[in-house]
């Protein structure tokens, strides 16, 4: 086991793939927690959470044993986006309208410098109580704003990396961003929510 530990992700798929059980039983602690945080925090339901991890597992190892993983990339990051496809197929299944479709013209391209609102955000997501409460607030984000600023602040993934992550284009992934920030902005303001900066 000590040489398996010293295998990256990649690594340790490929052994896997080669018939090393071992690896993906270290693959499998390794990625698990981050991963069913991920899944937790977009479906919003233990049980589902569970079931979706499950699910996200087997289509792991299946396209593992397919032969269909090449480690050009990280295999974190492919598995996460293993797990948002099972997520957006359950939420098809389930014919929710927890999912709202960005409109058309979710696309940065035609907004102006002083139109967008982000501002430095990064610099506020600080102070832990800070980061509890905008937790909150986005719990009340349709699912498709709420993934791509998990992503972004709490899995520290660049916009490069969740649009390819969610299959969507970076303009997209960052007008999901822009309408998220500005829903926030109206919770805190509609609610007079004070948050509390370091």
């Amino acid at each position: 086991m000590q040489e398996l530990n010293a295998l990256t992700d990649e690594e340790l798929a490929l052994s896997y793939i080669n018939g090393n059980n071992e690896a993906f039983d270290l693959l499998l602690s390794r990625n698990q927690s981050k991963l069913f945080s991920y899944i937790l925090f977009v479906v919003r339901d233990r049980d589902t959470a569970d079931d979706v991890f499950q699910e996200t597992f087997v289509k792991i190892i299946t396209k593992l044993q397919e032969g269909k993983y090449t480690p050009s990339g990280k295999f974190a990051a492919w598995a996460m986006r293993i797990a948002h496809n099972v997520i957006m197929d359950w939420y098809r299944m389930q014919k929710s309208d927890k999912i709202v479709s960005a409109p058309k013209e979710n696309d940065l391209s035609n907004i102006g410098g002083n139109d967008l609102l982000i501002g430095n955000i990064e610099n506020q997501f600080v102070n832990t109580q800070t980061l509890s409460d905008i937790k909150k607030m986005m719990n009340h984000l349709p699912a498709s704003q709420r993934e791509v600023v998990f992503m972004r602040f709490y899995q520290e993934m660049s916009f490069k990396e969740i649009a390819e992550t969610t299959g969507v284009s970076i303009n997209t992934s960052l007008g999901r961003m822009r309408y998220a920030l500005l829903n926030m902005r109206k919770m805190i303001r509609d609610y007079n929510v004070t948050l509390q900066f370091a």
